[in-house]
Order: structure tokens, then sequence, then C-alpha cells
């Protein structure tokens, strides 16, 4: 095999060419005419990765600005320098997924918008998107959830191989992608599944806010919210399989804002539990046990419930209020809604 050692006009930098390209440190050079020994003509092709860095940065910059926030005023809570901000948000250095996580949190955005372009124009590729509730008449609707190709690649790979065992050619596969083109859109398994959690904490606490805000009585949110808990993790029964599996996958940091997220679901219903036992609609002596163990049922459904099954997702959460009622202790003159129903108690 022929290597020529030629020079990059345009940088004064020497590269190596191997048959017919020419790649040097952060690119490559592909020919259109060589004579003499001379590039007459060539065309960079970006490092995927590089590309990535850019769209980040430029995002992160963008929520920066649009907040009335300083250089120092992200640094300084992200534990970095300005100098190292200020190249990540000039694509000069990658951010790892912890510092992804503790971005999104300090400037108030879901992971995957920090992946999306920072204007209200079209995005330059599909967002990561969920029907998430705007209002609470329609946190029980449940479209066909809606993932950017990359994303929807690595659910399915997770789902079939753990975190572990996926690989992002199987990823790339799946999506419809190349690898370098998956890439583009994110650095890395570890970037894509804490998208993909981010998102599913952001959808379930969005439903869980509005279920509640549905009811007038301790009891009748309690309710609502188990039903709420129970139609998410059966008809989001992909999203709710990989969080319980995966969560363990993530990365310190990252794993603190999941984490996070679910505390405060938990929160709502430990609240509304102990709200009840106070005015003596619920009977259970251990109340904080007992909406540990409400919420750890609903988490469990994605291991068992199948959409084609024998019971309907509607069926299976009007079961599991009754269950969790029950388990309550709810007591019977202080009537509960029937799932499906915003009544407050009588």
């Amino acid at each position: 095999m022929t290597h020529v050692t030629m020079l990059d006009p345009s940088r004064g930098v020497k590269a190596r060419r191997t048959a017919g390209t020419t790649r040097r440190a952060g690119g490559v050079f592909r020919f259109a005419e060589i004579d003499r020994g001379r590039i007459l003509r060539g065309v960079e092709d970006d490092d995927p990765r590089a590309a990535h860095r850019r769209a980040l940065g430029a995002s992160a910059r963008g929520l920066r600005l649009a907040r009335g926030l300083t250089l120092r005023d992200v640094a300084a809570p992200l534990g970095i320098s300005v100098a190292t901000l200020s190249a990540i948000e000039n694509g000069r250095t990658g951010a790892s997924s912890a510092r992804v996580a503790a971005l999104a949190t300090l400037l108030d955005v879901p992971v995957q918008r920090l992946f999306s372009p920072v204007d209200d124009g079209p995005p330059a590729r599909p967002a990561a998107s969920v029907d998430g509730p705007r209002t609470t008449a329609d946190w029980r609707r449940f479209e066909t959830l809606a993932l950017d190709p990359a994303l929807a690649g690595a659910l399915s790979s997770f789902l079939e191989f753990g975190y572990h065992g996926a690989t992002m050619r199987t990823i790339a596969e799946r999506a419809g992608l190349s690898v370098p083109g998956l890439y583009h859109h994110y650095a890395g398994k570890q970037e894509m599944l804490l998208a993909i959690l981010d998102l599913t904490m952001t959808d379930l606490l969005a439903r869980v806010t509005a279920a509640r805000a549905d009811g007038a009585h301790p009891v009748t949110r309690f309710a609502l919210v188990v039903e709420c808990l129970a139609l998410f993790h059966t008809h989001r029964r992909e999203l709710g399989f990989v969080g319980a599996s995966e969560m363990r996958s993530l990365e310190p940091a990252a794993r603190e804002r999941v984490a996070t997220a679910r505390r405060q679901v938990q929160q709502v219903v430990d609240d509304e539990v102990a709200a009840a036992v106070g005015l003596g609609a619920f009977g259970t002596d251990t109340p904080h046990e007992a909406a540990r163990a409400v919420v750890t049922m609903t988490t469990a459904l994605p291991q068992w419930f199948r959409a084609d099954g024998p019971t309907s997702a509607e069926q299976v959460a009007a079961q599991y209020v009754r269950f969790a009622l029950d388990l309550v202790r709810h007591r019977p003159t202080d009537p509960a809604p029937a799932p499906g129903r915003a009544t407050p108690p009588a």
C-alpha cells in the first residue's frame, strides 16, 4: 500500500494519504484531484463527535443566555472553570453525561432539550418527545410514543440486550443510521440512557401532577394518582422497564437526577396517604411504608403486563386502585371514586 505525506495548505499540517483518502487529526480529506503530490481540492468531513459537541454547546449557550446567566453563574455550580464552560459552549470539548445532567438541572430543562436547537424553528433532528399532558383533562391519554430515531434505536436495544449488552452498532442498525451518523446525535450510550430516563420521569411527573389536581379530597387524589401510575406503567411499559432495570447503569450524577424525580413522585403519594390518615379516612398505622408499597407495586407492572393480554391497561388501573385502597385500609364510610372519574368523596 502506498503512503504519501501531503500538506494541508489551509492549515499547514501534514496528512497521511492511504487508498485515496487523507487523514489527519480532527477530520478526513477526500480528494477530487491530486496533481504532482499537491492537494488541489479537498473537503473536510468533521468527526461526528465534533458535530455533537457543537450542537450541545450551542444549545447550552442559547439556554444560558435566555435565562440571563453569565458563564460564571453556570460554571461555579457545575464545579468547572469559566474557560471549560466556554470550551463546552463553543464545541471545543465534550461534557460527560454527569455534567450534562447537572447542566440540565441548573438550566431547568429536560436532558433531551440540551440536544435540541435553541430557536423556535423546526429542529435539525427530531427531538425526543412524549405526549405529556398540558391540562388536567388528558393525563389518561397516551398517544404513540414518539422518539427521535437514535433514542428509539437505543430503547429497542436496551430492552433486548440490556444497557451493557447493547452496542452503538446495534443501536445504529435499529435507528436506521450509520454508526458515525448516530454519533452526530449522541456521544454514546450513557447520554442516550440518560435522555430516555429523563424524558420518562418528565412525562410521569407531569401526568401525576395533573391527576392530583383533578381531586379535591386526599382519598380522591390518592386514587387518581394510583390510577395514573398504573396507566403510565402499562401504556409506557417499555420506558418503565428500562427505568427499573437500567437506572443502576447511569453514572452517579445522572442517576441522582433521575432518583430526585422518583422521590418527587413518591412524595406525592406519601403526602396524600398522610393527609387521609390524618382525616381518619385511611386506617393504616404505617403510612410511609404503605405509600412506598403502593408505588412499588405499580412500578412492577412493566414486568408482566402485555398490551395484547386478557386485561386492558384501564382494567389493570382499576384493579390497582382497589388494591391500593385495601393496602392503606380505606374506611368504607369515606368512599373513593372509581378510576376514570374525578368525583370527590361524599
